[in-house]
């Protein structure tokens, strides 16, 4: 038996849970159903995987009810007991990983291969956080010449988390962990275009003791649920991973109550190979980076900016590895690229390649749709392409890479800064002060130099420009999700001011 044909047999069994119901929302720990429904459909071959409950804002107000009834006892269990919820939930995600995997591929198309490290990696979202969650309140004393000064640190209450549709489990632990671990209740809604595996997760979390209330989910689309959560006013903070326009929306609809927000929106990233790179490791990076995951994540490196010598060399190879990437279905190992989400987006991503044309860039690999019921597209490759072109400027979110020639620093600075987002960024050079330089330069939030990205947890991730406000990461999640207090303590020199003696 193929590895392919094992795991469908697999999944067949695990598709059983969601067979012949609504997937229903989770709310106070209880499934509640809604009298609209929406189709989950898998983009290897557009069939029916259930029928999923529409939230409306009522259950949207009856999740957050929950919450905040939930919120005082969470907020003072002691910070040991969260930690030992929370590795369970780890424990138990590691438990289920397989299954997990699985059904994030149906459900999203992405491979196999890489879905299978996205769970253990949300196990480790859980594990990182929970390890964080008894010092999580700690701050600092400061003492001055007549006040001892002790800062601390409270949860802002019940919070609003809205995950995208491309790798959803794995973001919605990374969102979801430290708001637990600092004390906040969650009302999380998944996009409406992959929730299987939410309702996994807090399945999962239920199941490892977190009480009733503290973690509530509800389905539905942006213009109703997700503006219902965005505006209520017992929510008092939203984390949104998706477009940068949902952003501004989402600015403008908490705006009315205040709401604290933190977003991860959309990236153009460069990925910059000077001439004096190592040739086989940036190509692998700069591969990897925008083909895997369907290049469909926000952290892709779709833009390569080569030094005019390399230039012709590096395209050549490009070409030819663009050329052997495997498509095919998600499930088999050795598919690199699967179906992308949705017909709707497929459409978006293949419209590129007349843009391209107009605008006047080579098409070195030509990635048109595939034939078949999935949603399938084939690696694209631009080439000889400009910075005012719409294909260096836009974020089209596939498994498209667009290549640029620039003669000296100053120029791929200039490029690499010419887009509205400021992502990630990617230099390869073997010259460390240019490597500082640039990068110190280059308007990212995050940097890699000769690596492809490479989390570390403890460590901030976020953008600046269009692509998002706040970090995450060790205790720059903490900053988000809870309040700073300053409580000043007069010593016993502190004079008082007289007045009306």
């Amino acid at each position: 038996m193929s590895k392919l044909q094992e795991n469908l047999d697999l999944l067949a069994g695990h598709l059983k849970q969601f067979h012949g119901r609504t997937l229903p929302h989770r709310i106070n720990g209880e499934d509640v159903t809604s009298e609209r429904v929406m189709q989950s459909r898998s983009p290897v071959d557009d069939s029916v995987i259930c029928d999923v409950a529409e939230g409306s804002a009522s259950d949207i107000d009856a999740a957050a009810r929950a919450a905040q009834a939930a919120f005082p006892a969470w907020r003072d269990m002691p910070g040991k007991q969260r930690k030992k919820i929370l590795h369970a939930v780890a424990d138990a995600i590691v438990a289920r990983a397989d299954e997990i995997a699985l059904i994030e591929s149906w459900d999203t198309g992405q491979c196999i291969r890489f879905m299978s490290k996205a769970a253990l990696r949300g196990a480790e979202n859980f594990r990182f956080f929970a390890d964080q969650a008894e010092g999580a309140r700690n701050g600092q004393t400061l003492p001055s010449t007549d006040h001892m000064n002790i800062t601390t640190r409270t949860p802002i209450g019940p919070v609003g988390i809205i995950t995208p549709w491309n790798t959803p489990f794995m973001l919605s632990t990374w969102k979801i962990a430290p708001a637990l671990a600092s004390g906040c209740t969650v009302v999380h809604k998944p996009a409406e275009w992959s929730p299987l595996t939410a309702r996994l997760l807090i399945e999962i979390a239920e199941g490892a003791g977190l009480p009733k209330g503290v973690w509530n989910m509800v389905n539905g689309v942006g213009e109703e649920a997700g503006r219902a959560l965005t505006e209520h006013p017992a929510i008092k903070a939203i984390a949104f991973v998706g477009e940068s326009s949902t952003g501004s929306a989402i600015m403008r609809q908490g705006s009315e109550t205040l709401k604290r927000v933190h977003f991860e929106l959309g990236g153009k990233n460069p990925v910059v190979v000077f001439d004096d790179a190592d040739f086989d490791r940036a190509l692998d990076a700069a591969v990897f980076m925008i083909y895997s995951l369907n290049g469909e994540r926000c952290t892709s490196s779709s833009r390569v900016l080569i030094q005019s010598g390399l230039y012709n060399r590096f395209v050549t190879a490009l070409e030819q590895r663009v050329n052997n990437l495997k498509v095919g279905h998600p499930l088999d190992p050795a598919t690199e690229i699967g179906p992308l989400i949705h017909p709707r987006h497929l459409a978006k991503v293949t419209s590129y390649l007349d843009v391209a044309e107009k605008d006047g860039a080579r098409i070195a690999v030509r990635g048109e749709a595939g034939e078949g019921d999935g949603y399938f597209v084939n690696p694209t490759l631009y080439a000889d392409a400009t910075q005012n072109m719409r294909i260096a400027q836009e974020e089209i979110f596939g498994p498209v890479l667009t290549a640029m020639k620039f003669d000296d620093e100053a120029e791929a600075l200039a490029i690499a800064n010419s887009v509205a987002y400021g992502l990630a960024g990617y230099v390869w050079t073997n010259d460390v002060t240019r490597a500082l330089r640039f990068s110190d330069g280059l308007e990212a939030g995050m940097i890699w130099v000769n690596s492809e990205n490479v989390r570390h947890l403890p460590t901030p991730f976020g953008g600046t420009k269009a692509s998002g406000i706040g970090r995450d990461g060790g205790d720059w999640s903490f900053d988000f999700y809870m309040e700073t207090k300053n409580i000043a303590i007069a010593t016993g020199q502190h004079k008082i001011s007289k007045l009306g003696v």
